[in-house]
């Protein structure tokens, strides 16, 4: 006999009896406990829910999160408490339910205004990374039904979900959740923008669409005479993204090469490289358009080889080159590494630890240019790479190290060139910090660096050195 939450299980990958036992449960519970409720669409609050465990089942969350999911709303808007959450579904879920409650009732006021639900949020993420992948899927429903909320309401929260959800998707290389998020913020933050995005797009949506098969079926036909066993797909950039780059490139939408790409997927990484070999042997690659994002990953953990050509119709393509696990880790980020298992990622626990003792005024300026700025690797002479926000010095890598090798830091070699320390470094730049042993931290430091633990050790030390003097 079929049950309302079949369409959730059936999303998950291999689930068993006992899982979907769970699932059953969970969604037992919630329909009772909701009872008569009903969403600002009229339609009966459980379908809130269920669609959030639906999205969570697809992505390939376990099935704590999928039941937490189903259970979320439960304590703040039922009697079911906290404690029977524990008693029928353990302690993992309890927490979990808990921890995005907690978040939900602090409402936003601007990022500047918001410091208490960022805390609450971060410090909880970085104790389980599943709390924010609930969260993301949570959010995600709500933007998607937001036409039944006041106009106000509306705007209120498509700026917290740019401001706040989309930056910590993209950090999680999450696109799954990242492109959804930031298009429909976009619809309701810039209409007009918006609009125009959409309307080029269309106007050259069927012609690009038409060009793209035909390079794509030739692109196919080539790999396959080489022996490279390949899937291919076009994709087609997000409406945010693809406006934001059109304003950095001064309404030029002829200098966008990627609003429509080709994705390969292969099987291996050595057909990666094997299949970058026959693309550009086959048309002609635009100079400075290759990426190689697997030899040299985002910080986020993106990995894949982008390379422009000139296909045979003229046309300028973008093609993505990745494995299958390459392919699904670009979508589903933490998820797809099973991240949450292991408790968090690095910078969302050192985030949380910054938060927790962190003047509230200086939350805001910290989340945006450092934690959630656009970020690059820097290289140590060993080839360790370091995670640091756009724009970090060679002071922030060095403090990124170790403390004392800010303090005592008088000069960098960046790829092998001697460069004043407050130097922009750019992603991929190695980088050799060169110290003195009465080397002391400069108050003008404060304005170049851009991490928030440079920062604190920089002022710390100054401080030291003020009491000693």
């Amino acid at each position: 006999m079929t049950h309302p939450s079949d369409e959730i299980v059936q999303a998950m990958r291999q689930p068993t009896d006992a899982d979907c036992a769970r699932i059953r449960q969970a969604y037992d519970v919630a329909e009772r406990m909701h009872g008569g409720e009903r969403r600002k669409s009229g339609e009966p609050y459980i379908v809130h829910p269920a669609a959030i465990a639906k999205t969570l089942a697809t992505i390939g969350a376990d099935t704590d999160t999928i039941v937490a999911g189903i259970l979320h709303d439960t304590i703040e808007d039922t009697p079911y408490t906290a404690e029977e959450i524990e008693r029928d579904f353990g302690s993992t879920v309890r927490f979990l339910v808990e921890s995005v409650t907690k978040l939900s009732k602090l409402r936003y006021q601007g990022l500047e205004r918001h410091v208490e639900s960022l805390r609450r949020l971060l410090i909880a993420t970085a104790a389980d990374i599943r709390v924010i992948v609930i969260k993301l899927a949570d959010r995600l429903h709500n933007m998607e039904t937001l036409e039944f909320v006041e106009e106000r309401k509306q705007l209120r929260i498509a700026r917290e979900t740019l401001e706040i959800y989309v930056p910590i998707a993209e950090r999680l290389n999450m696109g799954f959740f990242k492109t959804q998020l930031q298009d429909l913020s976009f619809r309701i933050v810039d209409p007009t923008g918006y609009a125009d995005a959409a309307a080029y797009l269309e106007t050259r949506r069927s012609e690009m669409e038409a060009n793209l098969n035909r390079a794509r079926l030739e692109l196919e036909e080539e790999l396959l005479h080489h022996g490279i066993r390949a899937e291919t797909e076009m994709r087609v950039k997000g409406l945010a993204s693809f406006a934001q780059k059109l304003k950095r490139k001064r309404g030029r939408a002829d200098a966008i090469y990627d609003v429509f790409a080709i994705r390969i997927i292969v099987e291996s990484i050595d057909d990666c490289y094997r299949a970058l070999g026959v693309i550009h042997a086959l048309w002609r690659p635009i100079e400075g358009r290759i990426k190689d994002y697997i030899a040299y990953p985002k910080p986020n953990g993106y990995r894949s080889i982008h390379t422009t050509v000139t296909a045979s119709n003229a046309l300028p393509v973008e093609l993505q080159i990745r494995t299958r696990e390459m392919h699904e880790a670009a979508s589903l980020g933490a998820v797809s590494h099973l991240a949450y298992k292991h408790g968090s990622v690095r910078w969302l626990r050192e985030l949380g630890e910054t938060l927790a003792d962190l003047d509230p005024e200086l939350i805001p300026q910290i989340l945006k240019e450092d934690y959630l700025a656009e970020r690059i690797f820097a290289f140590t002479p060993k080839d360790d790479a370091i995670d640091l926000p756009s724009g970090a010095t060679p002071i922030d890598f060095a403090y990124a190290l170790h403390s004392e090798l800010g303090d005592r830091a008088t000069h960098a070699l960046v790829n092998g060139k001697l460069v004043p320390l407050d130097t922009p470094l750019k992603n991929g730049d190695r980088v050799e910090i060169k110290v003195r042993k009465d080397g002391k931290p400069n108050r003008k430091w404060l304005d170049s660096v851009r991490t928030a633990s440079a920062r604190k050790h920089i002022r710390s030390s100054l401080a030291a050195n003020r009491a000693r003097a």
